[in-house]
């Protein structure tokens, strides 16, 4: 098995020249740990499994971990509204927001930038100097004077402002900057030690830089379509490993009690076909109803990743890329090698 999904991988590489790291386990067991393409390519830095890699949108299920704890230790409550949470106006935001809408993606606010209207992640710095963007509250002026745009728990509307306001209200009541929380209270719990909201302009040693292919062989990196600093909505950095062990942390209840653990990972929203969100957390669901997978993405200029946890056969798959692309491809074909053959 390991040797023949091996060889799936790296045909998949030569097809179209994945650039990041692959690690699958079974139960605990190695059946694939491999890299490819540069963490530096100016001075040919090969990716290995030790690489911390940008993770985009795949943390905002370490914000909901945070929230969750609050909860669990009576901080705040999923009922909570967020007008009750925050010391900031939002004159245009309907007071029947919760802590739940926000985690659910179903509060209805307007997003900074707003998937389902708008292309590309860059162009938001094109006019706003990233460089400034390294706290949450760095945010809040590009969308809290916005209307509505739905009801409140009128549908699932995937939304990144929603996850900026849970990380500012763990800020407030934990009174810790939001990434020491989540280092204190997840990566350090988890065991996730190369794992950090690392700064875009002073990366530690083995950090991969993002990559913008532009086509004739012709680069840049990410550095300038990017935030200076990830928060709770996405931008952290973290290794395969890394995410293996918030995987095992969190089934393992080592991060939150069991009735919090499957709160988190129970569906609060319908995303469409048999795609459902629990927080923070993407849930596939079988024609049984049972979910088969909770999964966890992200993609930004330069960055792809894709990390997923199959219940039924404890199955762990993580896919890190520090290109714009390339990371989906992975996973669907070792799904079909790994989880559709068993």
């Amino acid at each position: 098995m390991k040797a023949k999904l091996t060889k799936r991988i790296e045909e998949l590489q030569n097809q179209n020249r994945f650039s990041g790291t692959v690690l699958v386990k079974a139960k605990q067991h190695v059946l694939a740990e491999i890299s490819f393409g540069y963490a530096n390519r100016s001075d040919s830095l090969g990716n290995n499994s030790n690489t911390r890699y940008g993770i985009a949108s795949g943390c905002k299920l370490f914000t909901a971990i945070a929230v969750c704890q609050m909860v669990e230790k009576g901080m705040l409550s999923f009922d909570s509204k967020v007008k009750d949470c925050l010391n900031v106006d939002f004159p245009r935001f309907d007071e029947k927001i919760t802590i739940h809408h926000l985690l659910a993606h179903i509060s209805g606010i307007s997003d900074y930038f707003d998937e389902e209207e708008m292309e590309g992640y860059e162009r938001l710095w094109f006019e706003r100097p990233m460089y400034r963007m390294r706290n949450p509250l760095d945010f809040l002026p590009l969308f809290q004077d916005k209307p509505m745009k739905l009801h409140v728990g009128e549908r699932f509307h995937y939304n990144n402002a929603g996850y900026i306001l849970l990380g500012c209200i763990v800020q407030q009541i934990s009174g810790q900057d939001f990434a020491a929380y989540v280092q204190e209270n997840i990566f350090q719990k988890a065991g996730m030690e190369s794992s950090g909201y690392f700064e875009m302009d002073a990366l530690p040693a083995n950090t991969a830089i993002g990559y913008i292919d532009l086509g004739d062989g012709a680069w840049k990196t990410n550095i300038y379509s990017l935030p200076a600093k990830g928060g709770p909505d996405g931008g952290a950095f973290a290794t395969v490993h890394d995410m293996d062990r918030l995987w095992n942390a969190l089934m393992d209840h080592a991060l939150l009690s069991e009735t919090y653990t499957k709160l988190l990972l129970e569906t609060h929203a319908h995303a469409g076909g048999d795609d459902h969100y629990g927080y923070g957390v993407w849930i596939k669901k079988g024609t049984n109803g049972k979910a088969q997978k909770y999964h966890v993405m992200g993609y930004d200029p330069g960055v792809c990743f894709h990390s997923a946890y199959y219940p039924e056969q404890s199955v762990t798959l993580v896919v890190c890329s520090n290109q714009s692309g390339g990371a989906f491809e992975m996973m669907a074909a070792i799904e079909d090698e790994i989880i559709g053959k068993r």
